[in-house]
């Protein structure tokens, strides 16, 4: 495969949902892209087909995120076969099953915060180094999806994973500061209420349009709308950028 000149950037939990309209988005901005997922193949696949139809490169790879060894594999085929990283969306997450919190099972409040927290962490980490100037990377940015979780608490469905979500804010916060003079920028993004296919996973399909109300804007938000989000935080346009928690929520 042919290394391109432009930006590569890494999307984990990109074959589906936020982080597959992510991937596509960027591909329309001139991006390479390289595709992380864990389970979904398929779907991975099918957003790897279209993001080459913009005519950029793509990789697609299977990485539990929560594991070192495999996130630096990932990395590493990225960079062996589109180049050098200069961006990561850290989009990679789960839920577990909606439920009261002293209802919820240790084990999945665990693989909550080992994928969410941990699997982040990690995952920047890597992009730090790849990029970071201190590191002798050439700059870039990090943009971490988080929720409106983070701030709201989700009582009565997934306490543990709003307070997962809030924990990638600080980490958003934390590695601003510490990069900000190695060139590399980090924001984060809160959707809210999206359209994808987690609902179903957690139990309740039609979960974005229950109790519309509750959204300012009265109705769920469109992956799409979040991906633009992203990209104007990984664009030069946000140069000046960094450290910002962007919520994208229909004003909830």
């Amino acid at each position: 495969m042919e290394r391109t000149e432009g930006p590569v950037t890494v999307v984990t939990g990109g074959g589906r949902g936020i982080g597959a309209a992510v991937a596509l988005r960027l591909a329309r901005d001139g991006h390479s892209v390289g595709i992380g997922y864990e389970h979904a193949r398929e779907a991975a696949e099918k957003t790897a087909a279209a993001v080459r139809a913009e005519g950029v490169a793509c990789v697609v790879a299977q990485v539990d995120t929560s594991d070192e060894s495999l996130v630096d594999a990932f990395f590493d085929t990225v960079k062996e076969q589109l180049g050098p990283v200069t961006g990561l969306v850290n989009n990679a997450g789960i839920t577990g099953l909606l439920g009261r919190f002293t209802e919820t099972p240790v084990e999945r409040i665990r693989r909550v915060v080992d994928v969410n927290v941990t699997g982040a962490l990690i995952c920047a980490r890597r992009a730090a180094l790849e990029m970071s100037t201190r590191h002798g990377g050439r700059g870039g940015a990090i943009v971490n999806i988080s929720s409106g979780a983070a701030t709201l608490g989700s009582p009565g469905e997934y306490v543990h994973y709003a307070a997962s979500k809030a924990a990638v804010d600080a980490m958003t916060m934390g590695l601003s500061k510490e990069l900000a003079l190695e060139g590399v920028r980090v924001n984060s993004v809160q959707p809210g209420m999206i359209v994808t296919d987690i609902h179903a996973a957690m139990g309740d399909a039609q979960r974005p349009w229950r109790n519309a109300e509750r959204v300012p804007m009265g109705r769920p938000g469109e992956p799409e709308e979040v991906a633009g989000a992203v990209a104007w935080l990984l664009s030069p346009e946000a140069s000046y950028t960094s450290g910002a928690v962007l919520r994208v929520a229909g004003g909830l």
